[in-house]
């Protein structure tokens, strides 16, 4: 329920951001760069948590997961034809999924290394060609960036709504920690969280989806994401599977 619950803040600023057409067409690029990259088109792809970028989907067959009710509702009324799958690692979903789309920092939303581990190789098993997520490069993260993401700013003519994440480490185990988002609408406090997470290094989620039958990893240089709830940038990394005979 974690990841869920988070991307519904995602939801909540794109809700009321004044440039959501725009904030579509960049993350669309950075797709259409993947899909590019690999030179390949997808007939199948599913979403793990809301993205606005599903919103620009043009894929025959389009499956969600970790969507909360609102996020559902915000599908349809927007005219999206999409599967939600409650249960996506069900047996009969292996391999099923051209593409899979897990962004803002999936695999940091774990209580363990081991939960790191099962995130990736669950993702990996539903993965026909390819899967994509975003990660921050926490290897040579500065101190000072631990404690506190980038806050943002949304607004439009009738709200402004700020969103803080605080990073509340562990004292014993330093690569544990658990995240709450402040969100401050017209004045009025909201919470989210706290989210226990755990950092992915570039190395460690390399070797994670290799265990799980990857057979490339791409950290793509010219790319970079952001989310909506902080200013913070993350690298867009690509995991790649090879079916063929499969």
């Amino acid at each position: 329920m974690g990841f869920l619950n988070y991307t519904d803040c995602l939801l909540q600023a794109f809700s009321n951001h004044n440039k959501s057409a725009e904030i579509v067409k960049r993350k669309k690029e950075i797709l259409d760069s993947i899909s590019n990259f690999y030179n390949y088109q997808p007939t199948s792809v599913l979403y793990v948590g809301f993205n606005p970028v599903i919103l620009s989907e043009t894929c025959k067959e389009i499956y969600t997961t970790n969507l909360s009710n609102v996020a559902l509702q915000f599908l349809l009324d927007n005219n999206i034809k999409f599967t939600n799958l409650d249960n996506v690692n069900d047996s009969k979903y292996y391999k099923f999924f051209d593409v899979v789309i897990a962004l803002d920092e999936y695999f940091t939303f774990a209580d363990s290394e081991e939960d790191q581990k099962k995130l990736v190789a669950n993702i990996c098993n539903l993965t026909k060609e390819y899967l994509i997520t975003t990660c921050r490069d926490y290897k040579n993260q500065e101190f000072k960036d631990r404690e506190f993401s980038m806050p943002a700013l949304v607004r439009n003519k009738s709200i402004t709504q700020l969103f803080l994440e605080f990073h509340d480490h562990d004292l014993q185990d330093r690569n544990s920690w658990k995240t709450e988002v402040f969100q401050i609408l017209n004045r009025q406090l909201i919470v989210a969280g706290p989210f226990a997470r755990r950092p992915m290094f570039f190395k460690q989620l390399a070797k994670f989806s290799q265990d799980s039958g990857a057979t490339g990893f791409t950290v793509h240089k010219n790319l970079m994401y952001k989310s909506l709830i902080k200013k913070n940038y993350e690298h867009v990394i690509s995991i790649q599977f090879d079916n063929n005979g499969s």
